[in-house]
């Protein structure tokens, strides 16, 4: 029934209904972005999610059980893009697939399309960041949440303008989604050094990104 919804709204769906030969497929083909079920047999969803992100950052959106707060946060810790807890609406799946698809879409360019601050250089229209001259390899949220911070160096950003600019809906305090995404951002800024060195959480407020002796370029 969701293949036959997803294919008259413009998708073209192949499914998989284990984990193991859904893990497969996962990486044989460009996929534009990948509904994941938590609980499958042959391998699990997180088991395949890891896997997944090990090899490839395509945009994840993870199905969970409803009331299952713990599997939202693992999924989000592994890699997720974004998640949707069962029963679920088709119309609010089909609208989370369109925001994680155009978080996805390339940039338009423009005079100042690539940013620089501090050791850190992100260029939205190659979907390429760089800490230090190395790559970063974060997932389409991280890499979004991170165009945003840059954006604005050294200001605090708050949580609704995150979340509508990364995540594409109003920000709800009872969602931790946002938070986790902002936590593996952090662990892949930090590099052995403090989590807190390059994102501050401003407490009641937002985040804001470091800068001292900052730079921006255009």
């Amino acid at each position: 029934m969701l293949s036959e919804y997803l294919g008259k709204n413009g998708f073209r769906v192949t499914t998989k209904h284990r984990g193991d030969t859904g893990l497969k497929s996962a990486l044989q083909r460009p996929w534009v972005i990948i509904l994941l079920d938590v609980m499958l047999p042959g391998m699990d969803g997180f088991e395949v999610l890891k896997r997944i992100r090990a090899e490839s950052s395509v945009s994840v959106l993870l199905l969970t059980a409803r009331g299952e707060d713990v599997d939202r946060i693992v999924g989000l810790e592994i890699g997720a893009d974004d998640y949707l807890p069962k029963p679920f609406n088709p119309r609010e799946l089909l609208a989370r697939m369109r925001a994680v698809l155009r978080r996805n879409a390339p940039s338009p360019a423009t005079h100042s399309s690539v940013l620089r601050v501090r050791d850190l250089e992100l260029d939205p229209a190659a979907r390429k960041a760089l800490k230090m001259g190395r790559r970063l390899d974060l997932t389409d949220v991280e890499f979004g949440l991170l165009e945003v911070l840059m954006q604005s160096p050294g200001k605090v950003v708050n949580r609704e303008e995150l979340s509508q600019a990364v995540l594409g809906r109003p920000f709800d305090p009872f969602d931790r989604s946002l938070d986790m995404h902002v936590s593996r951002l952090r662990r892949k800024l930090s590099q052995g050094g403090s989590a807190e060195d390059e994102v501050k959480t401003i407490r009641g407020a937002g985040y804001q990104l470091i800068v001292d002796n900052a730079e921006t370029g255009d």
